[in-house]
């Protein structure tokens, strides 16, 4: 650890990551619930299409909320990092890069919201096809999405898994929010895979599977804004981390 890390506060890093991850959870539940639950009508091409040209600005604020998200996502990816690196460096490395291996599917993935609105769109070139079919395009973009989502989430969750252990063996928070983030990474994988191999069973764990990741985020979220961190305890592991590699 550098000197610039060591003379900030960890108790800043904390507190940033946690209004981080608020805006990450609210940028996200918006964009999901109020925004595509709203208009997405499931199996319906048809009342799908009319839904998006008709409130096309909600959909376009909603992407964009999304790549807000994940903007957020990658200041908290790097609070967490420092954060956690005087546990151990190698392990806080193994969590940034699952963050950027799943934010990376999950920027690139909103391409697949885009494409309703140019599919939908009516200009001349897209004349050569049937507004049943561009419909049915349109659908399908967003069934990949889901699907693009969900593979982006099994790499976040095995870094909320390796987040868990950092956090149950830091000293300077929380062993419960060690305990609660690996089992967010196993709900998330689960809900992941099964949607990949059983689509069936997808349909019937969900959205329960998803609330221990809501607590457990949630609270790892409002512990990092209002507690922070044990500072003497950062402060040791620094220390020792420092002393270490003299």
């Amino acid at each position: 650890m550098n000197d610039h890390d060591s003379a900030i506060s960890p108790q800043l890093y904390a507190r940033l990551g946690g209004v981080l991850y608020l805006v990450i959870i609210v940028a996200g539940g918006l964009g999901e619930v109020f925004v595509r639950d709203g208009l997405i009508v499931i199996g319906d091409a048809t009342a799908t299409a009319h839904g998006i040209l008709a409130a096309s600005s909600i959909w376009r604020m909603g992407i964009a909320g999304d790549l807000l998200q994940h903007l957020c996502d990658v200041g908290l990816a790097l609070v967490l990092y420092v954060l956690l690196r005087p546990v151990h460096r190698n392990i806080a490395l193994l969590a940034l890069l699952l963050d950027v291996v799943a934010m990376s599917v999950f920027v690139a993935n909103k391409l697949n919201l885009l494409l309703p609105l140019f599919l939908l769109d009516d200009v001349k070139y897209l004349a050569a096809f049937t507004p049943e079919q561009l419909q049915a395009l349109s659908y399908v973009a967003i069934r990949a999405h889901a699907y693009g989502f969900g593979i982006g989430l099994i790499f976040f969750g095995g870094e909320c898994i390796v987040l868990g252990w950092l956090i149950f063996h830091s000293g300077y928070l929380p062993k419960f929010l060690g305990l609660l983030m690996p089992i967010a990474g196993v709900c998330y994988m689960v809900n992941s895979f099964a949607l990949i191999l059983a689509p069936e069973l997808a349909h019937a764990i969900f959205p329960a599977i998803l609330l221990p990741c809501l607590v457990a985020e949630l609270s790892l979220c409002l512990w990092l804004m209002i507690k922070g961190v044990s500072v003497p305890a950062w402060n040791e592991r620094v220390r020792a981390m420092q002393a270490g590699r003299a």
